[in-house]
């Protein structure tokens, strides 16, 4: 196989990108039991042979929406990796990256719990792929609380997680720059003071768009 014949096997088509593009934006502002299928192909653009060809089911197509925010949110993890040094620092500029987002324009909850209270069978597809993300950004903390020495990772880990849980759902429904000074605040009790760690708001500065 040469190289032509690879890239030409793994670029996305501009057909199924505009898809997955007006999916993302419908799901997210209406709900995804809200938004049918001949409404995302006319606003997409697209022939429906091409949608099935690319989409067999809505219900692959919303697996394909949130398995495309789990990588964005991965990619987040990876810049701060790069910007930060300690562990700790890392989870802090999470948080207050996530807190920032809550309180922008259009924020309209998490993607991944919206998604979960249109489908509440744990068994199903879209559920799996909620799972998985959940898993990951758990083991993410994880594995930095694990890197600082911390005593309890694995329960701290699970604390931080339904902590992210809150943020998100709060920043929706209440004042969203109260929950994150609440956050920020629950974030230090839980992982305490560290001397070694000073993100500050220039270091997180470099995380954002």
């Amino acid at each position: 196989m040469t190289r032509n014949d690879t890239v030409g096997r793994t670029r996305e088509s501009p057909a199924r990108r505009r898809v997955l593009t007006t999916a993302r934006a419908l799901f997210y502002a209406e709900g995804v039991r809200r938004v049918g299928i001949d409404r995302i192909i006319a606003e997409a653009d697209v022939a429906k042979a091409t949608f099935y060809h690319h989409f067999p089911t809505k219900d692959a197509l919303v697996c394909a929406y949130l398995e495309e925010q789990s990588k964005s949110e991965r990619t987040l993890t990876q810049r701060i990796d790069a910007a930060q040094t300690e562990p700790t620092t890392k989870i802090r500029a999470l948080f207050d990256i996530i807190g920032e987002v809550g309180c922008g324009p259009g924020f309209n909850g998490c993607p991944f719990i919206n998604a979960a209270a249109e489908y509440p069978d744990p068994r199903h597809p879209v559920r799996r792929v909620i799972a998985e993300h959940r898993r990951w950004f758990r083991g993410f903390l994880y594995d930095l609380l694990v890197a600082a020495g911390h005593p309890d990772a694995h329960r701290t880990a699970a604390m931080l997680l339904v902590l992210r849980d809150g943020l998100v759902v709060g920043s929706d429904l209440d004042d969203p720059a109260e929950i994150r000074r609440l956050t920020q605040s629950a974030v230090e009790r839980i992982l305490g003071p560290s001397d070694a760690d000073h993100g500050g708001e220039s270091s997180r500065a470099a995380l954002r768009p």
